[in-house]
């Protein structure tokens, strides 16, 4: 990892921009913190109130968009994470795991790859040594509002 640049710092670099934290459209909180551990809620792949993928991924949906529509998930997932930390994301030690749901036909043999998008975006920020991570991925029949990719995660940080 890059440590010696400021998060921040290395996305400004990449040309990465974080949405407005998603208003939940259920009884829940889009964070919790207990120590120095985040949980972040699940996030669709919603940019500023805009479903921006819907469908069911190897049916209305290819591989390549729904990669990019994880990686929405995970812009959605850091702007929540850095309301958490006060925008102090540099005190992220480590990205514990990661949970990915994929609206998808019965047979679409490339769930893990569609969360690559969140995957990779996570290394993108915070670099290989704190973004490695645990990961779920798996296929489902359906997502809240028609959406084609959820993702969740868990942080440890300072």
């Amino acid at each position: 990892m890059d440590s010696v640049v400021p998060v921040r710092e290395r996305m400004e670099s990449l040309g990465i921009v974080l949405p407005n934290v998603p208003k939940p459209i259920a009884n829940f909180s889009p964070w919790q913190r207990r120590n120095d551990i985040i949980y972040l809620a699940g996030q669709i792949c919603e940019w500023n109130g805009v479903v921006t993928c819907k469908g069911r991924v190897g049916h209305d949906v290819d591989l390549e968009t729904a990669q990019k529509a994880a990686r929405v998930c995970a812009l959605n997932l850091v702007a929540a994470l850095a309301e958490a930390l006060d925008g102090e994301l540099g005190r992220v030690r480590s990205c514990l795991r990661v949970g990915g749901f994929v609206n998808c036909t019965p047979d679409f043999p490339s769930v893990p790859h569609v969360i690559n998008g969140a995957s990779n975006l996570f290394h993108e920020i915070f670099g290989s040594d704190v973004a490695s991570h645990a990961r779920t991925a798996v296929g489902v029949v359906q997502l809240p509002q028609g959406a084609s990719v959820e993702v969740d995660a868990v942080f440890a940080v300072s």
